[in-house]
Order: structure tokens, then sequence, then C-alpha cells
């Protein structure tokens, strides 16, 4: 198979959506969508009325009609609900979760890409966070239902995933531990999905995806080569300029004069050693220019991965007035990209733009009701009768301190579930009438997007980066 010279990044839930993704995948190179939180994406969009009938086209297709109408009748509002409605709740995921939430699950990961691949021959890839794991293996299944040909999994050790993918391919029952905070050595918490208690009948056969691991370290790479459950295809090799989380600094956190990690020479990999592995492999983290790619290229890698400069391009699904707020302040010299060290609950450092009216700004974020109504980034945690619960650091005080968390733990920390999905057009609107800000995250080579605003231009596409990171490497990739 001849590798993509880019893959473009898997940035936060609904950004690197379908559209992004078809668009950058009929380039030649690799597009991917985004697999964190697409049940919630799928239902708001239905509640929205699914003006160009993407999602109806696309359940339309799914395997089992049942669970696509079940989806449909819960979700699916006519013309759509009005703005100053709120959007209705899905149940969050727990180790035992109900099954309309597992069906809609299965579903919305199957639409986002059947529609990424369809009407084109090119290869899509899905994006996941290992962090986020009670919707994992519903999702991937999903994404094998639709033929996702890369799996693209980070922000933790993924060793299980490479043998959940080869059980789910064949449809069979998949298992996997899930981390409780707290737990006693002899303890263990297993998640279980069964297919066959989604889709009716034989099911459709399925082809296993290749499976590249995100890692921040050869040490983590070879771990992954030599102990992973099943077979590693390559690796991403992302770096602390990255957009989204970030993987901590190695040794004791040190904080610059303006409050931001400080990397140093040991957060820096050595891609000879990635290299000798013997697997392909992709640099990520401020990488959008194609001296990067040849660089690259001569370290013996397969490409780049590339997120910010396609977050703000017109096919992404950030929302239209945060690309013309981002790009105003660039051009006047204002924005700028901090990696927060406590915004996020799960205390990854985290990059936040600082756009104006989002959760970026301080008194927006002060001004906050704090709620945890999605709960993508909750924690199982030990309660100290043995019986396990949930708790979010980014949730109420009271209510993280009534389950045994602490306090210290709560101190900055920001709701990522509602800003991401404000982020996208889909806020939820409060009972009070409040609506639900952004929390725009980017990497730190966000000033690169300039690079296709020249002269009067206010946007840009997909396919102008592609050309742009291709360089001379044009004529061959396009081919």
């Amino acid at each position: 198979m001849t590798e993509p010279l880019i893959i473009q990044g898997g940035m936060g839930a609904g950004v690197s959506n379908w559209i992004l993704a078809r668009a950058v995948s009929q380039t030649g190179q690799m597009g991917v969508v985004s697999g964190t939180a697409l049940d919630s994406i799928l239902a708001r969009r239905l509640q929205s009325g699914d003006e160009d009938g993407a999602m109806r086209r696309a359940l339309a297709a799914f395997p089992d009609q049942g669970v696509a109408q079940r989806v449909l009748d819960r979700y699916f509002i006519p013309r759509g609900k009005k703005d100053s409605e709120a959007f209705k709740p899905i149940p969050m995921f727990t180790l035992t979760p109900p099954k309309e939430l597992v069906e809609l699950n299965v579903a919305a990961n199957f639409v986002e890409v059947f529609l990424a691949k369809e009407g084109h021959s090119g290869k899509v890839g899905i994006n996941y966070l290992e962090k986020i794991q009670m919707p994992l293996l519903s999702g991937m299944y999903g994404a094998l239902l639709a033929g996702v040909d890369y799996m693209l999994v980070g922000a933790g050790i993924p060793r299980a995933i490479p043998a959940l993918l080869d059980t789910l391919s064949k449809h069979g029952d998949a298992s996997m531990k899930i981390y409780v905070q707290g737990a006693q050595a002899e303890e263990e918490s297993v998640m279980t999905f069964r297919p066959r208690e989604v889709i009716s009948g034989t099911g459709p056969d399925l082809k296993r995806p290749r499976f590249l691991a995100i890692v921040a370290s050869e040490v983590l790479a070879l771990t992954l080569a030599k102990k992973s459950t099943g077979k590693v295809d390559g690796f991403v090799v992302e770096g602390p300029s990255a957009g989204g989380h970030n993987a901590p600094p190695r040794g004791p956190l040190q904080l610059s004069e303006g409050g931001e990690p400080v990397y140093g020479v040991k957060d820096e990999v050595d891609l000879q050693k990635i290299k000798a592995i013997g697997l392909p492999f992709w640099v990520a983290g401020s990488q959008a220019d194609p001296v990067k790619l040849e660089e690259a290229l001569k370290a013996g890698a397969a490409g780049l991965q590339v997120g910010s400069v396609f977050a703000y391009c017109e096919e992404s699904g950030l929302a239209k007035w945060i690309k013309k707020k981002v790009i105003e302040g660039l051009k006047a010299g204002w924005v700028h990209v901090f990696t927060d060290p406590k915004a996020s609950p799960t205390g990854f450092p985290f990059k936040v733009v600082n756009v104006p009216g989002s959760c970026s700004e301080e008194d927006d974020y002060r001004n906050r009701k704090r709620i945890c109504d999605l709960g993508y980034l909750r924690s199982l945690y030990r309660r100290k009768d043995g019986t396990q619960g949930y708790r979010c650091a980014s949730e109420p005080e009271e209510t993280y301190l009534q389950k045994q968390g602490d306090k210290s733990d709560t101190e900055g920390r920001k709701c990522l579930c509602n800003g991401l999905m404000a982020n996208i057009g889909l806020s939820q609107v409060r009972n009070d009438g409040t609506i639900e800000k952004a929390l725009v995250t980017s990497g730190d080579d966000i000033g690169k997007i300039m690079n296709f605003l020249t002269g009067s231009k206010e946007s840009y596409s997909a396919m102008e980066v592609v050309e742009y990171l291709l360089g001379t490497h044009l004529g061959l990739a396009m081919a």
C-alpha cells in the first residue's frame, strides 16, 4: 500500500468532520475524522434539522435499519429545534451503558466515516483518544461498519487496540480494561461490547483497518511495537507544539514566567530510533511547511500529520465566527496560543487560543456555571466502600469534593466537552437562557494559516493546504 505523504489531523470534536476528511482524501492524501463525541454530535445535528439531509442519507445505509430508525425517532426534528430551545440530552457513558446510547454511538461513528468515504476511492482514517475509554469499543465498531481505512489512537497507551480491532472486524465480543482511580491491585474493571446486540443477523464482512499509534516518545513507540496485543502498523510522532492535549513534560513540572509547562531536551523524540523500529511513521506538531515535509522524509518518515491549518480552512467544522475572529486577530497581531496546565480535567496540558467571547477569557470562564452533562472526560474512581463512581474535575466543586476529590484538582479546570461542542456551532442552551461558550484549541503554528490568506483573501480550501504542503512532491502525490 502506498502511504500518504500528508495525514490531516483528527482535531477536536467535529472540527475534523466528514466534509473536511472527504476533501483531503479526494486529493490522494489521508483525510481523518475525529471520533470524539460523535454520539452527541449526531444527536444535535438531527435536532438541528439535518438541513442538507446528509445524516439521514448515511443512516439509510446503516446495516441495521431498526437501529437507524430508533436514532431518528429519538432525535430528528424536521426543520430543527428553535434556537432558544435546549438540545435533548443523551445518556452519559458508564461501564454498563443503556442500549439506546450504544446504538447511537455505533450509528454516529458509522455516519461520519460513511460520509467521509462517500463518492471517492481515497483513504479515510478516524482518530480516537485512548483516555476516553468507555465509548471506544462501540465507536470503533461503527467506524469498521463504514469501512474505515486507518485508525489513529493517542492520548494514552493504546496497547490493547490492535487486538480489539482484530476481534471487532470479525463481529466478535470485545472487552477492555477500564482505569479506575484509587483501585486496589487485585481489582479490575472491564467493559464489554457485543456487536450482535446492535447488528442483527451475521452482519457485513468487515476489513481490519491499519492501526497508527500516536506517540510522544520513542520509548512508547518501541513498547507498543513489541508489547501490543496485535499488529501496530505505524506511528504518528507528535511533539508538544501540537494542538489539543499535549503529553506532560518529562520530569518534575516546571512552568515558564507566563505559566506554561516547560519542555526540554528530554521531550524531544529521536526520529532515528523511531525509524529503527521499522514501521512507517509521520511527524506531527508545527509541521505545516513543505520544508518540514522534506526534512521528515530525509529522516525516514512516511510524511507529516498536519492539523491547525486544516482547522481554519473552509471545509472544517469550526464555527465560521471563530474562523473569522481568529483570522482577524492574526492579521492584527493579538492572537496567541497558551499551553494551559490546568484547563483540562484530565490534568494534561491543553492548548487554548485567546478568542474573545470564549472560555479562554478569564471573565467568561469565571461567569460560567459549572456543570458536567456530557461526561466524556469523567473518570471512574473507587469509593471508600469499594464501589465505583464517576467524577470530573470540571464539574461543580462541591460535587467533586463529595466524590472524594481534592479541591486543588478543580482549580482552573474548564469544561472541554461543552466548549468543544460550542466550537462547531452546537452549543447547549441552559434553562436560564445562557448559551455555552466555545473553548478553541490550536497548535503553536497557528500563524501558518496566514500563508493562505495573501492579499484580500479571507478564506482558503483544504486543497490549497495540501498543494502547499506537498510542494515539489505535488506532481507525484496528485497523480
